[in-house]
């Protein structure tokens, strides 16, 4: 069972639940004696879930654990990170029963997913890409992401093969860890391929500014760059702006080789589905949720698109080399010596980072050879 709330729910008042104490567990069903395996689950998207990106990748995986036995699924898109936020939690706890909830934008994590689990200690909330710190945060709060800057690594081995320029582009959206950690990423696949390369990268300030997003991708064509990649929540805009230009394109977030054709290499994207339905399981069994999951390629949390007809035979193979050296958990992408763009040595040469070392969650450099600023 499905249901898509409609906009004016998030004006629901708590007349209803006056008599409910804070953080009890609500009961469309009247009885704590309901089989374990019933648990209504609510989803919450800050755009659309047809957006070919970030959003659809989330309903995506949503869509999986609807199929599951005893889940009933409830979804909100279009939620801005504000306290709507807060009332669309609310709404989803009081008038719908739901017990865990996954906020999934970066932006409702702090203080609105905060704030509602002080107020309700009884409901699980798990927010994708959150850093949930022990001590800090409550204890039925936690975060969830992937490493999917390996995705961006292999999309960078694709680009630096397609290039003839040596100048590669990157759209994104806003200089926090994970997009810094994926433009870097890029640069450094596409590196181990032509150390000469370069890549522009364009912020445009927001996660979803359609006429920004076209304005930056013309920008890095127009100055040179002949393969496109991003990293705002939906790269439809993006993709179909350069493949329009004649620019080939990486995809991120989801598949969007249906809006680029022969123009699109490959892609880095979510596979939620698995994460999802772990996190199911879990709460069925009436085990503890996890408070900090991670995971890359290898856990099944990321997966790549089909390479596309442009990759050379010489791409491809070493593509897929890489993506066995990831997938047996031997490769570092952030292998020393690597230096920032200011010249400052950011990576010992001595130092060879894990693929869950808790120091990339904090990335605040660009690597060298990337042209642009975080400030």
């Amino acid at each position: 069972m499905t249901k898509l709330l409609p906009m004016n729910r998030r004006n629901f008042l708590q007349a209803s639940a006056a008599g409910l104490a804070a953080g009890t567990v609500p009961g469309l069903f009247g009885s704590q004696a309901m089989a374990q395996t019933a648990l209504t689950v609510g989803f919450i998207y800050v755009g659309p879930k047809d957006d070919y990106g970030y959003n659809q990748a989330h309903a995506e995986g949503a869509a999986v654990i609807k199929k599951m036995p005893g889940i009933t699924l409830v979804e909100e898109e279009n939620v801005p990170e504000t306290v709507d936020v807060q009332k669309t939690m609310e709404s989803m706890i009081n008038l719908d029963g739901a017990t865990l909830l996954f906020p999934t934008s970066f932006g409702y994590f702090d203080p609105h997913m905060l704030a509602m689990a002080a107020k309700y200690p009884k409901i699980q909330f798990r927010h994708c890409g959150g850093l949930w710190t022990e001590g800090k945060h409550p204890a039925n709060t936690g975060s969830y992401f992937g490493y999917i800057g390996q995705g961006q690594y292999l999309n960078g081995i694709a680009a630096g093969y397609a290039t003839k320029s040596k100048k590669i582009g990157f759209v994104a959206a806003k200089p926090i860890p994970q997009v810094v950690q994926n433009i870097n990423s890029f640069l450094l696949g596409a590196r181990s391929v032509d150390p000469t390369i370069t890549c522009q990268v364009i912020f445009t300030g927001e996660w979803s500014l359609a006429v920004k997003e076209a304005e930056a991708t013309n920008a890095l064509i127009d100055q040179g760059a002949d393969v496109i990649t991003c990293h705002v929540d939906s790269p439809k805009v993006v993709v179909e702006t350069a493949a329009g230009r004649g620019a080939f394109v990486c995809g991120y977030h989801a598949n969007q080789s249906a809006l680029a054709k022969d123009k699109y290499l490959t892609g880095a994207e979510w596979a939620w589905g698995n994460v999802y339905t772990n996190f199911i399981k879990t709460a069925q069994s009436g085990g503890k949720l996890g408070n900090f999951v991670r995971g890359g390629l290898k856990d099944g949390f990321v997966k790549m698109s089909p390479l596309g007809p442009a990759v050379s035979a010489e791409g491809r193979k070493k593509f897929e080399a890489t993506l066995a050296e990831i997938m047996s958990g031997k490769f570092s992408v952030f292998k020393g010596p690597i230096k920032d763009n200011k010249g400052n040595v950011v990576v010992t040469a001595s130092t060879a980072f894990a693929e869950d070392a808790i120091e990339l969650e904090s990335m605040g450099y660009l690597v060298e050879g990337v042209v642009g600023s975080t400030s």
